[in-house]
């Protein structure tokens, strides 16, 4: 595995050449993850920041009612983790599980942090890497209450068409905030379009 697709992400946040980029990557380190393996789970901190090379990994954590809500759906190019926990260094609520074998980068919050300290542009990407994942979770948010199912459905099969190979359809339904019988009405009406 070779570091070519990370590089490339690096250039398309922050544009530099490739030979900086790789070297603002030398601290990220190849895992493979065997499917239905855990990276985190609830209650420990989250160690590393993960790039996935390949794969599917899913996040999740149970409501009140102790069922089962998919929190991060993340496939390849995508950063996976709890951010929160990665930085403030608090025990997370989530579970985060591959769903398939997975290829990852990952890196440490101690290389994260010498990473920064010596470099300008390194911070410039993380900056920019978090608005940008955090710009995604606002427009989820804000389309949970302002689209229809069908809506987040069509907008999750355009954005991510991987998912729908590799997910089972309870966790996409979960994720979307329906149940698995109106997300089976809305795939039958999805195929007839």
């Amino acid at each position: 595995m070779d570091k070519k697709n990370l590089i490339k992400f690096v250039q398309d946040v922050l544009p530099m050449s490739p030979e900086k980029a790789a070297q603002l990557m030398a601290r990220y380190y190849e895992r493979n993850i065997r499917r239905n393996e855990f990276l985190l789970k609830a209650g420990a901190v989250c160690n590393e920041s993960i790039f996935v090379e390949s794969g599917v990994i899913r996040a999740y954590t149970y409501d009140v009612e102790g069922n089962e809500v998919t929190t991060g759906l993340y496939t390849k190019l995508m950063y996976a983790g709890d951010m929160f926990s990665f930085f403030k260094r608090t025990p997370t609520k989530e579970y985060i599980q591959a769903l398939t074998n997975c290829e990852v980068w990952y890196i440490t919050l101690e290389d994260m942090q010498v990473t920064f300290d010596e470099s300008p542009e390194y911070r410039e990407f993380g900056r920019r890497n978090i608005m940008n994942n955090y710009g995604l979770l606002k427009q989820r948010m804000l389309s949970s209450l302002q689209e229809t199912a069908e809506q987040r459905y069509a907008g999750l099969v355009a954005g991510n068409p991987e998912l729908l190979r590799n997910v089972p359809l309870k966790y996409i339904a979960s994720y979307l905030g329906i149940t698995d019988s109106s997300l089976s009405r809305i795939r039958k009406e999805f195929i007839k379009r």
